[in-house]
């Protein structure tokens, strides 16, 4: 076989970069997170990935109402905060998740179980858990999606994502008399491969046999599937077609697209033709009486349907309920002063005239302080006379920059108040310097950005868990590495 034949043959390379169930999961949580969903069900959830990520606190609670702000600073202030400083403090902060209620609903116990584990709000942690500031419920159900469950009524979202290809005939024709018509959530986001995407992985005059996968086993198609378990593969017409239907049927309004670009070019020019690896629908409620007297109508006959031919199903069973408790501070802070004098404080402690919002919030106790509420932060900096809050309207507030105007130096001769107009470094007179050496081998504890120290260890290696963004992350970090100056500098992994 000569090359150019081989090259027929042969399947191309496709990957993604984000992995495509990443891109597929950034998809909906940017949906949730712009539409300020509160209660989730993710059906065929299988071992709960989605679950176990939307369990995750946020950072901080939601803003709080503009008169507790006002109020707190004029209590703790000579002046009053303005109303435009108070929206800007109360709408600058990104917008994050906070779910109160996910529950996820799949027929196989043994994914289930991993599902129930990694919710668990007592899983052992080999590290510190991060504050919570909102209480959680979380529900585990066993069962098949046709089966109608009184407790999803009503729902805010449902989660759909890669299951429907996976359905069988008569679940398929109850996914959306069940899903839009009994529960009727605000919203249901779904996805699902693209047929259409698979001619992808080979070139256009390859033989049938060239690409890899598995028939259709219904035996309706010739074509080739990415998954033994596949009923179906739509291409992108089918997808929206169907989605047009059922969107006119049960009164909703429906946004059709795709997520998942290779990381390669295709060599046939087809990337614009071929589109997307996964497609995906935002389905949306029509409000109104009108439309929901038509939802109930229809499912109803839906339903009398289903009982005269005799079809019956199992009814769902409840694995597990876990419950996260709040924080006991969430929403009670301090007074801004007190707080303003905390975060001086350790601003002097550390030596440091400028800090980020977030470096300080994530510092130990200071989000108690503020009872869970960044905005209450940001307040008491403006409130406290010696701190100043460097706003930057292309920026989130959590990266905005807190400015201490005097710090306290620790140096040999005593301590010092090292004051705004004055040079950090005073000369060679040993007097004074704002750089702190480094300690031979540093101290067990919590760095402002969360990374752990160990001491055991002879080269005095950083552990690799670092806390950002609201979350636990692995970090490789590199020993100390001397400088010019002959104090060791640390490579944080981050790059310059």
């Amino acid at each position: 076989m000569s090359s150019a034949e081989s090259s027929q043959v042969d399947e191309l390379t496709v990957t993604f970069q984000p992995p495509l169930y990443l891109e597929r999961r950034g998809w909906v949580f940017e949906i949730i997170r712009r539409e300020h969903v509160r209660i989730v069900l993710d059906v065929g959830c299988g071992e709960g990935e989605l679950l176990s990520c939307l369990s995750n606190p946020a950072p901080w609670l939601s803003p709080p109402p503009l008169s507790l702000l006002a109020t707190m600073f004029t209590s703790d202030s000579s002046t009053t905060l303005s109303a435009t400083i108070a929206t800007e403090l109360s709408t600058s902060t990104e917008e994050l998740l906070h779910p109160v209620k996910v529950m996820g609903l799949d027929t196989c116990a043994r994914d289930l179980q991993d599902a129930i584990e990694g919710t668990d709000p007592n899983l052992d942690m080999s590290w510190k858990q991060p504050s919570r500031w909102e209480p959680l419920e979380v529900q585990i159900w066993e069962g098949g999606l046709e089966t109608f469950n009184p407790e999803f009524v009503g729902v805010e979202c449902i989660l759909s994502t890669e299951v429907i290809e996976h359905l069988p005939e008569p679940v398929l024709q109850a996914f959306a008399p069940v899903l839009l018509g009994a529960y009727h959530p605000r919203l249901l986001l779904l996805t699902t491969p693209s047929y259409t995407f698979n001619a992808r992985f080979t070139a256009p005059s390859a033989p049938p046999g060239a690409r890899s996968g598995f028939r259709d086993p219904t035996g309706r198609t010739a074509r080739i599937f990415r998954h033994h378990d596949h009923r179906f593969e739509w291409t992108v017409a089918e997808f929206a077609d169907w989605c047009a239907r059922v969107a006119d049927a049960w009164g909703y309004d429906v946004e059709v697209g795709g997520v998942g670009r290779p990381r390669e070019r295709d060599p046939y020019g087809r990337d614009e033709e071929l589109g997307y690896a996964s497609q995906v629908a935002a389905f949306r409620r029509r409000e109104g009486t009108e439309w929901a007297a038509r939802r109930l109508e229809a499912y109803e006959r839906f339903a009398q349907g289903r009982c005269s031919e005799g079809l019956k199903s199992t009814g769902h069973k409840l694995l597990a309920a876990h419950r996260h408790a709040a924080d006991e501070k969430a929403g009670r802070p301090a007074p801004l002063r007190e707080i303003g004098e905390e975060l001086a404080r350790r601003m002097g402690e550390y030596g440091e005239r400028t800090m980020q919002v977030r470096e300080l919030w994530f510092d130990d106790g200071v989000a108690a302080l503020c009872g869970g509420w960044i905005e209450v932060l940001l307040a008491a900096v403006e409130a406290y006379q010696d701190l100043h809050l460097h706003r930057s309207p292309s920026e989130a507030s959590s990266d905005w920059k807190v400015e201490f105007d005097k710090i306290e130096i620790k140096n040999n001769g005593g301590d010092r108040m090292l004051w705004p107009e004055q040079e950090a470094d005073e000369g060679a007179d040993g007097s004074l310097s704002s750089s702190a050496s480094w300690p031979e081998t540093p101290e067990l504890g919590w760095d402002i950005a969360g990374t752990c120290w160990d001491i055991a260890s002879d080269d005095s290696t950083r552990l690799d868990v670092v806390y950002q963004n609201g979350k636990f992350e692995e970090l490789t970090v590199d020993p100390p590495q001397e400088s010019q100056g002959g104090a060791p500098e640390w490579n944080n992994g981050w790059g310059a």
